[in-house]
């Protein structure tokens, strides 16, 4: 795929695609992790002389309907105080599609994509109006490239120049890396709670891994596979039969997969929950699971200790309330302390990762969540196909 490097920009309307789907607390933005992020990609492309537009959704609005709680105007805000100069926020109105692009070295935000009838259906249509609104489109948001859109896959089909932007390609970079060439022993903490959302990915991994740590539902569900009482514990048990499947072909492979020893158990409302140890064989019908015990965070220890490479994906407990943080804070701890390349995704990973500080030290954390799975689960994503079609035509 063409690089944005490759391309001259220099007095170019240039439509860059990036993902500043921020969380928010009301209007204001509580992690600007993925707005940094781009800000490298933003600030080379207005270094070069182009005439930016800026592309990104936020949220799940209804298409048709703009909503003012989903509206990027505190997105606008924030990169006008970060890049230092004004960030103009423009509606998708009538005039938007012929209105004049902004002078070389400035910049607009549209509005939220996902206003728009036809994006999340990558309405043809739709992706030449927004191909007509730039001589280049750079695609940054790798995010969002697991998602055939018009603003992230029909554009790129549809404009007169496509290329990759330098965020996206150090996303593919960095997951390339982990899946090509690890340094070994190579081990994954999946976290989550549904086996059967995860199980592609978790296949995938046996086909990858040297150790695999399970936490969250996941791990509930496998241990009821297994024959233990879970309580109350979000558990998949309609799910027990592929839980058990998938343990006898780890074990066929070799693949250490260590199940904890001990359990932190209680009540709801978590909130107000005290916390209770419990081995693994007695939790009580009336108890919930929510983070790993201190035998088992040792056991973990020592896998993580051993690995070179690791990628972490999911929190092993309910990290959020103080009394069930300390499974998922030695995970992350022990995720930098070993000198290992370690790549992190998913929301609440970085989450996990900003609460303890710890961020800077490791290698590499993906903006991404689900592009970040079904990259590593081998699965085509459309964005980077469309990317690659543009650039064998180039």
């Amino acid at each position: 795929m063409r690089r944005m490097t490759d391309v001259e920009l220099s007095g170019r309307v240039v439509l860059l695609r990036e993902d500043l789907n921020v969380p928010m607390d009301g209007r204001r933005i509580t992690s600007a992790r993925r707005i940094e992020a781009a800000l490298a990609t933003i600030r080379e492309a207005l270094h070069a002389g182009s005439r930016l537009r800026l592309l990104s959704h936020l949220g799940r609005p209804k298409a048709g309907q703009p909503d003012p709680d989903f509206s990027l105007a505190p997105v606008a805000e924030y990169l006008s105080g970060a890049l230092g100069q004004p960030v103009p926020l423009l509606p998708w109105n009538d005039s938007v599609w012929s209105a004049p692009p902004p002078e070389p070295g400035q910049l607009v935000l549209h509005e939220n994509v996902r206003f728009l009838p036809g994006e999340r259906e990558d309405d043809a249509a739709l992706a030449s109006r927004l191909a007509g609104l730039c001589d280049v489109f750079v695609m940054d948001a790798f995010a969002t490239a697991h998602r055939a859109e018009a603003s992230t896959h029909g554009v790129i089909q549809k404009a007169p120049e496509a290329c990759a932007g330098p965020l996206l390609l150090r996303e593919i970079d960095a997951l390339t890396r982990i899946i090509e060439s690890p340094e070994r022993p190579l081990v994954a903490v999946i976290g989550g709670a549904k086996v059967s959302t995860k199980i592609e990915l978790l296949n995938a991994l046996l086909d990858r891994v040297d150790g695999l740590i399970l936490g969250g539902g996941i791990l509930n569900t496998l241990l009821y596979a297994q024959g233990f009482s879970v309580g109350q514990s979000l558990c998949e048990r309609e799910a027990a039969e592929v839980a058990r499947n998938f343990l006898a072909v780890a074990s066929a492979r070799g693949k250490e997969i260590p199940m904890p020893v001990d359990v932190v158990v209680g009540h709801l409302p978590m909130a107000t929950s005290e916390a209770d140890v419990r081995p693994i064989d007695k939790v009580a019908a009336d108890e919930w699971i929510f983070d790993i015990g201190p035998l088992t965070i040792a056991r973990y220890r020592t896998l993580l200790a051993r690995a070179r490479t690791l990628i972490w994906n999911g929190p092993v407990g309910v990290f959020e309330y103080e009394q069930f943080a300390q499974g998922t804070e030695a995970i992350a701890q022990a995720m930098v302390q070993g000198g290992a390349y370690t790549v992190v995704g998913g929301g609440d990973s970085l989450a996990a990762l900003d609460r303890w500080h710890l961020a800077d030290r490791v290698s590499y954390c993906s903006t991404a969540g689900g592009a970040f799975i079904e990259f590593i689960e081998g699965r085509h994503l459309p964005a980077l196909e469309a990317l690659e079609e543009r650039g064998e035509r180039s």
